[in-house]
């Protein structure tokens, strides 16, 4: 049985359709990737899915029930970490976990969650002392320790260093050979790729892609990715017509393109005809951030 099941769903804020008809499945044992700007539509679609937000039309089936009507019976079984949660400030890192385990009837045990976060060193601290990143590591100890069936993960390592980011990765994969469903929402597209067996993309509420990391790169009408420097003194506009979307950061330019021959054909004679040296230049595949930025449409930013 697969764990979420989404049809036709839609929300509206006033006149704003948050989420516009869109539909997914979720298998269990799956950690799928909700993709998408800010304002694409996750943060709500995330909420009807955990209960805390109704919606407009549609179907929405999570392991099995309508979270609409699931009331405490389904909120047992699903455990979530917030991208920003609050804590009662006085309580220590073992006081805090304890409490919210006697919430659930199924649970893991407090010491095991703790250190599978590693705060084992900070269990007896009070959580006013911690740093945002152990509060980060808090976040998810809380969200784990109801065993939860299916784990709700937004924005999961937000403020962790790449050290700790790589060990929550370890810890997310950790839960799904346990064999626990996770649905994820990122802006790290490195950590999609990492972590994800699947994943949906978002634009303005509506889904624009879904597969797996691998299948997006496919799909993509981009071949190639041409990335070069642009020396001072030559501006933008003095680039020659191309075929691809241009991203810009600074004087690094990345070009997304259908026709990475045809267009480095382009610059590299333009360039050598005007005696401009663009440095760092290379052309290589799409990588999975550059095919998200040509979908969400974020990839152009114009000359």
């Amino acid at each position: 049985m697969d764990a979420i099941v989404v049809r036709d769903l839609t929300r509206s804020y006033g006149p704003v359709r948050a989420v516009d008809g869109v539909s997914f499945s979720v298998q269990s044992g799956e950690i799928f990737a909700l993709l998408g700007p800010n304002g694409a539509g996750k943060t709500t679609i995330v909420e009807i899915l955990e209960g805390y937000r109704t919606r407009d039309g549609g179907e929405v089936r999570v392991l099995g029930v309508d979270p609409a009507t699931g009331g405490r019976a389904y909120r047992e079984r699903i455990g979530v970490v917030l991208q920003s949660a609050g804590f009662e400030e006085d309580f220590t890192v073992r006081e805090l976990v304890r409490l919210q385990a006697s919430l659930y009837p199924r649970r893991h045990d407090v010491a095991e969650v703790i250190d599978m976060v590693e705060l084992t060193d900070k269990a007896d601290v009070r959580v006013k002392a911690l740093s945002g990143g152990q509060r980060r590591r808090l976040d998810l100890a809380l969200g784990l320790i109801g065993a939860p069936e299916l784990l709700f993960l937004d924005e999961p390592t937000t403020g962790l260093d790449p050290a700790a980011r790589r060990r929550a990765w370890d810890l997310i994969q950790q839960q799904r050979k346990m064999g626990t469903t996770v649905l994820l929402t990122t802006h790290y597209i490195e950590e999609a790729q990492e972590l994800a067996d699947r994943v949906a993309v978002l634009r303005s509420g509506r889904l624009v892609a879904l597969g797996t990391p691998d299948d997006l790169r496919a799909k993509s009408p981009l071949t190639g990715t041409i990335s070069f420097r642009v020396p001072p003194g030559v501006t933008l506009r003095q680039l020659p017509d191309l075929s691809g979307h241009l991203h810009i950061d600074g004087r690094q330019v990345k070009v997304f393109t259908p026709a990475p021959v045809a267009d480095t054909w382009r610059l590299t004679g333009w360039a050598v005809q005007s005696g401009v040296d663009l440095g760092e230049f290379a052309v290589s595949p799409p990588t999975l951030e550059e095919v998200y930025l040509a979908l969400t449409g974020e990839a152009g930013h114009g000359r």
